[in-house]
């Protein structure tokens, strides 16, 4: 019992010199957790922000609001479920064996846990599927952001010779053969017969219902203290201030919805990809993938445009040293395509214990699985 009792009592000292330990913003644990839990955004530490994010337009993280509806596109729960079944159906692949919801799979937090998809014929693309969580909330689609709208979006998986490698007016005339979806469209748009457009308005029309749960960390700046441990709240201070994660992983999704060269073009290599430029061609976007948002990603392995880290700690290890900084060979000086690692990207110097604190802060915005069961096909 003696033994029981010391034990106890230094877990209880522990506890309580950690929630006074001042950190290097000169905050102490238990300071951070109040202000940051207060529900006042007012009171929150100032975020360590480069000028030039300020400039852009920066706004600090928070809590998601209700999703926007474009007004050409505008929500009814007829047209959403049509959405739904139109996701989950393989006759808009040419095969008729691969569906949205094969690269983007509900019991798979909504990616496919890969390292990149598979499509027609197991051909194999080049970059990894992200999850559709919350992707009402973005505002360009994409890795490279060739998709303007999700409407937009919808309709590249299934002309892609290695996803779905179908025409859209195919597979629209394919659907508007099947008696069994005549009562969807009915209810969804008036009519039997649909257009092309009509048909990724509902499947965009679904997607955007796909809203993540409410986080712990949601709960917590609501006003719930208790719903953050005292190291997740030193790895939400790191996260505005030291790790410089705020720079591009900010606005209520954890993401600014930019295009950034992190070092991972692999220029002249293996996995070798240039990202933006492939749809600019302006040489400045070489390199630039879309900032992903980072709400449940620690449920969405592996990682980055690439799926070549498996696991999240290695990617804030790549972060942590700053990331690859290509310097040009002679007989490069004159390649005007030489990608260039963005500014925003720096050494960062945390120490083992600051990496596992952000990593558990990252871990607060990750809800559990979203399963959906698949709808009955129309027949």
């Amino acid at each position: 019992m003696k033994s029981r009792f010391i034990a106890v009592m230094a877990m209880l000292f522990s506890l309580a010199i950690l929630s006074y330990t001042k950190i290097e913003s000169n905050f102490t644990i238990s300071e951070l957790k109040a202000l940051y839990s207060s529900g006042d955004y007012q009171k929150w530490p100032k975020p360590e922000v480069d000028s030039i994010v300020y400039a852009q337009g920066f706004e600090d993280i928070g809590t998601l609001g209700k999703p926007e509806f474009p007004e050409k596109n505008p929500y009814t729960e007829e047209k959403a479920e049509l959405g739904k079944v139109l996701f989950f159906d393989p006759r808009l692949s040419k095969s008729g064996q691969i569906s949205c919801a094969n690269c983007h799979d509900p019991e798979l937090s909504w990616g496919d846990a890969k390292r990149v998809s598979y499509g027609e014929g197991r051909q194999q693309g080049i970059r990894n599927s992200p999850s559709l969580m919350n992707i009402a909330y973005s505002k360009v689609f994409f890795w490279d952001g060739r998709a303007a709208t999700l409407e937009d979006q919808a309709s590249f998986p299934i002309q892609d010779t290695k996803e779905m490698n179908f025409h859209i007016d195919l597979a629209t005339k394919r659907l508007n053969k099947i008696k069994g979806y005549k009562p969807y469209f009915k209810k969804a748009f008036g009519k039997e017969k649909l257009t092309q457009q009509e048909i990724l308005k509902a499947i965009a029309t679904f997607e955007r219902t796909l809203i993540s749960p409410k986080s712990k960390f949601d709960k917590f700046i609501a006003g719930d203290s208790t719903q953050l441990t005292n190291r997740q709240v030193e790895g939400l201070h790191l996260f505005r201030t030291k790790a410089r994660c705020i720079n591009c992983h900010n606005t209520a999704n954890f993401t600014d919805n930019k295009f950034h060269n992190i070092g991972l073009t692999y220029y002249g290599r293996e996995y070798e990809d240039l990202g933006r430029y492939n749809v600019t061609k302006k040489a400045e976007n070489v390199g630039e993938f879309k900032t992903q948002s980072l709400r449940g990603v620690s449920q969405n392995a592996p990682y980055m445009h690439n799926g070549l880290f498996p696991n999240l700690r290695g990617v804030l290890n790549m972060y942590n040293a700053g990331m690859p900084q290509p310097k040009r060979k002679e007989n490069q000086l004159n390649d005007t395509l030489f990608p260039t690692t963005s500014k925003l990207i720096k050494k960062l110097q945390l120490n083992k214990s600051e990496m596992d604190a952000l990593e558990d802060f990252i871990s607060s915005l990750s809800t559990g699985a979203y399963k959906m069961r698949p709808p009955v096909m129309p027949m």
